[in-house]
């Protein structure tokens, strides 16, 4: 999440009137994120989240993305509702623009995740898996290897003012996820996004699992790799929690046992997921317009969990004895 576009009080307030959610007491801006412009809205009745989609999101996409929602919601998943306006639409046009009403949920993310929170999690994720087998809906990953050594490429020379080791790093791995990249594990819907600021905890229990607008039909193998990368390592990468990782699979595998196949994977899968994040972080390291209103995130976090992976194997991913 993040801000990109600054939207007045007046504005809020228009925009707020075309849903039957009451009136609007206030919005905050959330500077979390790199993708899309988001506020916090609080109206006389409810919060919720209200989204401009500004960056990586297709406007073809959005029935996806929000018809998405609705369908694990109504599985049971922790998922937010779309809000409807008073049309019945999942989103609306606002000065060329795509916005849309969700529903928000209690919870708090957390910064340091604990194996019961991780395990809780990589359950959530299996069930999300499960429900999504069936959803009507289709979008493919545009977010593969091809896809992020393209946006390395994009990056060229301005890559080594983040940090002279990235594109060494690139250079070593690059061709070996390339080559070897899977193209037979079972597929589902999968969220490819699933971090901790995108996980609303009610203690050890998920209370909602947000912001899906990387979601795509890939490898369900891949998500969970997504997932264990993102929730088994201090902020920067530097250190690996043997116990938040061994958790939040045997949680994953607690609802859906991976197959050989996709044990086998995992490995490979990771350092695609560290390379993906390396690789997206840096794009926006270097084009993120300096007034907006967002954090921005060191692709360096990344590159050192890819060296991780290189060098541990198959290790994190054994079954816990």
């Amino acid at each position: 999440m993040a801000v990109y576009t600054h939207l007045g009080a007046e504005d809020l307030a228009d925009l707020i009137s075309h849903y039957d959610v009451g009136t609007l007491v206030s919005a905050k801006g959330i500077a979390e994120g790199v993708s899309n412009s988001n506020w916090l809205i609080e109206t006389d009745r409810a919060r919720y989240i209200l989204t401009m989609y500004e960056r990586r999101i297709e406007l073809d996409d959005l029935p996806f993305f929000l018809g998405l929602l609705d369908h694990l919601s109504a599985a049971g998943c922790p998922v937010p509702r779309t809000i409807h306006d008073r049309e019945g639409r999942g989103w609306r046009d606002y000065d060329g623009k795509a916005i849309a009403l969700i529903e928000f949920l209690p919870g708090v993310s957390v910064d340091r995740p604990t194996p019961g929170q991780a395990h809780a999690v990589g359950a959530a994720l299996a069930e999300l898996h499960h429900a999504s087998a069936d959803y009507p809906g289709s979008r493919s990953n545009d977010l593969r290897p091809r896809d992020w050594r393209d946006l390395f490429g994009r990056c060229g020379q301005d890559l080594t003012s983040i940090d002279p080791r990235l594109s060494g790093l690139i250079d070593r791995h690059m061709p070996d996820l390339l080559e070897h990249w899977p193209e037979d594990l079972p597929r589902t819907v999968i969220h490819a996004d699933l971090f901790p600021d995108n996980v609303l905890m009610l203690g050890d229990r998920v209370g909602g699992l947000i912001d899906f607008y990387f979601a795509c039909n890939d490898f369900a193998a891949y998500d969970v790799a997504v997932t264990h990368a993102a929730w088994s390592f201090d902020a920067s990468g530097a250190h690996y929690r043997q116990d938040v990782g061994s958790a939040l699979i045997a949680g994953y595998e607690s609802a859906r046992p991976l197959s050989p196949a996709e044990r086998a994977a995992l490995p490979l899968l990771a350092r695609g997921a560290a390379m993906r994040f390396a690789a997206t972080r840096a794009f926006d390291w270097l084009h993120t317009p300096d007034d907006a209103l967002v954090t921005r995130k060191d692709p360096m976090d990344f590159a050192r969990r890819l060296e991780f992976y290189a060098e541990a194997g198959d290790a994190p991913f054994a079954p816990a004895t």
